[in-house]
């Protein structure tokens, strides 16, 4: 049986189909806020099992391991019909479904949502998770986060006019697409509320691109204009951008000309504040070049750990340029909760914060098929029955080879 977690979603029932990123985090985050998610592997594993190394001692993945704790795991053969027998088996009792399956295999599978789903279980929320949607010119097509990047003009934008276009260094898109499916569902959740019905929850990689183009679509739905390579630096924004400093680069942002003001008195040249190439915002952009030339001078010999304090304290906003493992072990990271352990297992938390029911790790990830038996037999399953289905090959404990 699930623990009780005391999470705002305690009592939610999640039949989580999905695998590799964007599907899985979105399950992930449900579980973490309380929700019962069952994680459904198919016979091979999730993919991301064998995404390393890092392995751990149980042979479980750094990556498989981001995104897949506080779930219960069990696998199903749903290529057959014995499978998705089960799996319907465990829709009876379940509020959510979430899966990224290539649009058409479920409805091929005849367990599609609009066919056979909603009729059958007509309070469920069916959330895909597509690269870019079952229909239109790219729908049906496979997608990954680099490409989607590509294809919806993220990398366009990404990069330095030195070094030209780069992919995002982390999958910003699968992740945007995970939490957005995850506020679909929970929008759908409320709605029920009101209708006693589910719903079809959409969530592509290619529409979750385009809607982080901030500010580079308004710009371009004004004015035409096509964004340019700027680097660390700010299209329009001035000063906004990394400079090296003795020790490592530092991030320093004027947001408005007070900001400015303080920082150019910081830095000990508050005459610059007053140069008439640096009044305003629209000036100093127009002189981004002749400015930032300024700032790397005055701030070369500068500590970047030191100074970005000082300029924050001062209310400049600004930051040292960390790595990651200056990050996870940060005071502050701790402070905030944004590391989770569990039975030595060590991850980020959860960023979204409740007063009365926060969220908190349950169960580390586990290892393929953990618990298998366990949900079947609270699905109504005999013991018979259940070896008679492991035996089979519908339901299994450990990876097919």
């Amino acid at each position: 049986m699930p623990v009780a977690s005391g999470g705002a979603l305690e009592g939610l029932k999640v039949i989580d189909l999905s695998r590799v990123l964007g599907g899985p985090y979105c399950g992930q985050m449900l579980a973490d806020h309380g929700a019962d998610v069952i994680k459904i592997e198919p016979p091979q594993g999730d993919e991301t099992r064998t995404w390393g190394p890092p392995f751990d001692d149980e042979g479980i993945s750094a990556y498989f391991a981001g995104i897949n704790r506080n779930k219960r795991t069990i696998a199903l053969d749903l290529s057959k019909a014995e499978g998705r027998d089960v799996l319907l088996k465990l829709l009876e009792t379940a509020d959510v479904l979430i899966d990224n399956f290539k649009t058409g295999t479920m409805e091929k599978w005849g367990i599609g949502y609009h066919d056979v789903l909603a009729a059958k279980f007509p309070r469920l929320v069916h959330a895909r998770v597509s690269g870019f949607g079952a229909d239109g010119p790219l729908g049906g097509f496979p997608g990954y986060d680099a490409m989607v990047q590509a294809s919806a003009g993220l990398v366009s934008v990404n990069g330095s006019p030195e070094g030209g276009q780069v992919r995002i260094g982390v999958p910003v898109v699968d992740l945007s697409t995970g939490m957005n499916a995850t506020i679909g569902i929970m929008m759908a959740l409320y709605e029920r509320n009101h209708s006693g019905k589910g719903q079809f929850v959409d969530a592509t990689l290619y529409d979750s691109a385009i809607a982080l183009h901030q500010p580079h679509a308004p710009n371009y739905f004004m004015a035409g204009l096509k964004p340019k390579l700027v680097g660390n630096s700010h299209a329009s924004l001035v000063p906004y951008s990394n400079f090296p400093t003795k020790t490592r680069n530092i991030v320093v942002g004027a947001g408005n000309d007070g900001q400015f003001a303080k920082l150019t008195k910081m830095l000990g040249k508050p005459e610059l504040a007053d140069d008439p190439r640096f009044k305003t915002n629209k000036e100093r952009v127009a002189h981004r070049a002749e400015l930032e030339a300024e700032l790397r001078a005055l701030l070369k010999d500068r500590d970047a750990n030191e100074f970005s304090q000082e300029l924050m304290r001062g209310g400049v906003p600004s930051a040292a340029v960390l790595e990651v493992s200056d990050v996870m072990e940060a005071p502050h990271t701790k402070h905030r909760g944004m590391v989770w352990e569990k039975d030595g297992w060590r991850n980020v938390g959860n960023p979204v914060k409740l007063s009365r029911t926060p969220p908190k790790v349950r169960t580390k990830p586990k290892k393929f098929g953990t618990d298998t038996r366990a949900v079947l037999q609270e699905a109504g399953y005999s013991a018979a029955e259940i070896d008679s289905l492991v035996t089979a090959g519908i339901a299994l404990t450990e990876i097919k080879k």
